[in-house]
């Protein structure tokens, strides 16, 4: 009755090592990836401590902040010289403009001028000697001691040769004492065109008093009188 008379029960057991319940282990392939990452990581440390830029220390940070403030200040100083400069550019080539229309009304103006000069020149009436050049109109005052004078010479045509040639001026007067004297100046060298006015200063002697003013023009090369003619003077 041994078959029928226990109670204990037999337990089923799938593996004949005991328990069947096995204990989790980190998978292969994470091991692998975080191997791959560690190695990695150091890997890259080391390139860029060995062959990487050098770290800059805060002194070196610092000085570079300075230079990069500096630049700056010298790239907008230029850039106000540059824009300086334009504004100065633009000025000028405006004054320029201006100066370009003025001198175009200048040369207009002395253009007219010239014509009513050589209209003028044309009425005055000629050298009562005939010769050419003539001395066609003088004027002569006295103040302090110093006889002014203004003498227009002209030629004959307009398209005449310049003449070249030296004047002189014979001051005929008196003292007051009565004795007449005749005072010549030094000979000014003279180029005539069409005309010319003459005009410049004599030194008298002191309480002299001038009468008359004899104008006297020589060739320059041959000293020959090409022209006379004798004024009074404060006439």
């Amino acid at each position: 009755m041994a078959l029928f008379g226990s109670s204990k029960r037999n337990v089923f057991q799938p593996t004949p090592y005991g328990s069947s319940r096995r204990k989790r282990r980190i998978p292969r392939w994470l091991v692998l990836i975080l191997t791959g990452i560690v190695l990695g990581s150091g890997g890259v440390l080391f390139l860029q401590k060995s062959y990487g830029p050098t770290r800059l220390t805060a002194e070196q940070s610092l000085q570079l902040q300075s230079d990069l403030n500096s630049a700056n200040l010298d790239k907008q100083r230029l850039q106000a010289q540059v824009d300086s400069q334009s504004n100065n550019l633009g000025e000028s080539k405006s004054a320029q403009a201006k100066l370009a229309t003025q001198l175009k009304q200048s040369q207009e103006q002395i253009a007219k001028l010239k014509n009513d000069l050589e209209l003028f020149a044309q009425s005055i009436p000629p050298d009562p000697r005939g010769t050419n050049p003539g001395i066609r109109a003088t004027d002569f005052n006295v103040v302090d001691g110093q006889l002014n004078y203004k003498i227009l010479v002209m030629q004959d045509k307009e398209d005449a040769a310049p003449f070249q040639g030296d004047m002189e001026l014979r001051i005929a007067g008196y003292y007051p004492n009565g004795n007449g004297a005749t005072i010549n100046t030094e000979p000014e060298a003279i180029t005539v065109g069409y005309y010319n006015q003459l005009q410049g200063t004599a030194t008298l002697p002191r309480a002299f008093t001038p009468r008359t003013v004899t104008v006297m023009i020589n060739q320059r090369d041959s000293k020959k009188l090409a022209a006379t003619r004798t004024l009074r003077v404060g006439r």
